[in-house]
């Protein structure tokens, strides 16, 4: 049997400029969205486009390219893995989260 890997692979847009993160240990995070689309034609021939957001976050090396080279708009690729978070806030309230941790990413479209 093969082993079954934790991929995904997105092109999008970037939602917002990135946010980056400094612990105390060193370590770097850069955190954004990024929306992908897809589109159909419904009944009465009209394109219908279907947005999706997803909560990307990067680790290690790859924050200074990401704190140096991506902003809102722009289109990139990339290759990471689902992560599921939950927490309980201060009242009981239980959260979760869906996020990316993005593995590798390429710039797409020209210069600007």
């Amino acid at each position: 049997m093969k082993s079954l890997r934790n991929t995904v692979h997105l092109i999008g847009r970037l939602g917002n400029d990135p946010e980056i993160n400094e612990f105390k240990n060193g370590m770097r995070k850069a955190t954004f969205t990024l929306a992908t689309s897809d589109s159909y034609k419904n009944k009465e021939g009209e394109k219908v486009e279907n947005t999706q957001w997803h909560r990307l976050v990067v680790w290690g090396p790859k924050v200074k390219v990401v704190e140096n080279y991506l902003k809102k708009g722009q289109e990139i690729c990339i290759e990471g893995s689902l992560t599921y978070n939950q927490w309980e806030d201060k009242e009981g309230t239980k959260h979760y989260t869906t996020e990316v941790v993005v593995n590798d990413l390429l710039m797409l479209g020209g210069k600007k």
